[in-house]
């Protein structure tokens, strides 16, 4: 390690969502390479708890951050047992760069605690709780940002290969039957980031029998509006089957498509008021539209039909 940290480990803190936790696994498998044996812990939301021990190969410390605010006293059994399993790490790595993650690294007694720097944290105030601040090239992708805050630790590391291959096995049952299909992404995590659904129907419309619509929670309505074949619900596992054997992913800046990207399926992304540069799908950014307005709005729906024929036929 670059500053000598000594055992017992280090902590990752990266808690959500889906596609910043995919983003975070090459820089945590060039980590867990680096440093054979030396025993890793990994902060991160209850819901990606499978990821980040079948991916990441490192201990999940899960939690659920929401459900305790709401609910303290009930919570107060579950929240001491996460204080329990962070402490005791010597260093601590915060690829999220926020107060919450800063105040959790802290609170993990380590006594180096490394995160982003000023200009690239998301939070300025989370800076209180980090000594060991590391600079990034912030016109890269933010994959490469977190390669970079790893190598503060371990400088001279290969980054080798996160398989997310076994995240996908052996989950295809009741979707095996859509192997091959054109997976269409019709949800986002925030409104701005959506596709309109009208267009979405289009597409499924001009794909005919290819299409797919594949949805998450709460977006029953919006994948039944799109018509055409719509996907049974999926958990987390049940979902990385469907896109890895899927022939082209096409949805906006969420996690499946990143998921999908990951799994080195073909993808086309949907980029409007996020930075594809930044926040694309690794390896594909060939493979994006991005609003010319920066805007969702500003994609037409010709321009979408045809990145996925050309897509599909690379």
């Amino acid at each position: 390690m670059h500053e000598s940290a000594g055992r017992p480990g280090l902590l990752i803190v990266r808690l959500s969502a889906l596609g910043d936790v995919i983003h975070a696994m090459p820089a945590v498998a060039m980590l867990r390479e680096a440093l054979p044996g030396l025993p890793i812990g990994w902060a991160v939301e209850s819901p990606y708890r499978e990821l980040v021990e079948i991916v990441g190969r490192v201990t999940a410390i899960p939690a659920s951050l929401k459900r305790w605010s709401r609910s303290p006293i009930s919570s107060r059994q579950a929240i001491g047992a996460f204080h329990r399993a962070i402490r005791g790490y010597q260093t601590s790595i915060d690829f999220q760069g926020l107060l919450k993650s800063a105040v959790i690294a802290r609170a993990s007694g380590a006594k180096l605690r490394y995160s982003f720097d000023h200009d690239a944290i998301r939070e300025k105030p989370a800076l209180m709780f980090v000594n060991r601040p590391v600079a990034v090239d912030r016109t890269k992708h933010v994959v490469d940002w977190n390669i970079a805050l790893a190598r503060a630790v371990v400088p001279h590391a290969a980054v080798p290969l996160a398989d997310f291959m076994p995240f996908a096995a052996d989950e295809g049952g009741k979707l095996a039957a859509f192997d091959g299909s054109v997976v269409l992404l019709p949800g986002a995590g925030r409104r701005e980031k959506l596709w309109p659904v009208e267009r979405f129907r289009a597409v499924a419309g001009r794909l005919g029998g290819r299409a797919l619509v594949v949805w998450g929670p709460g977006e029953e309505d919006l994948a039944k509006a799109i018509g055409g074949r719509i996907a049974p619900p999926t958990n987390l596992r049940e979902l990385a089957y469907a896109l890895r054997h899927a022939s082209v992913v096409v949805g906006g800046d969420t996690g499946p498509l990143h998921l999908a990207a990951a799994l080195g399926t073909k993808v086309v992304g949907l980029f409007g008021p996020t930075d594809v540069r930044r926040n694309g799908p690794y390896g594909q950014l060939q493979h994006c539209l991005v609003g010319p307005a920066g805007t969702m709005e500003s994609i037409a729906v010709e321009d979408v039909t045809g990145m996925i024929e050309r897509t599909l036929a690379e």
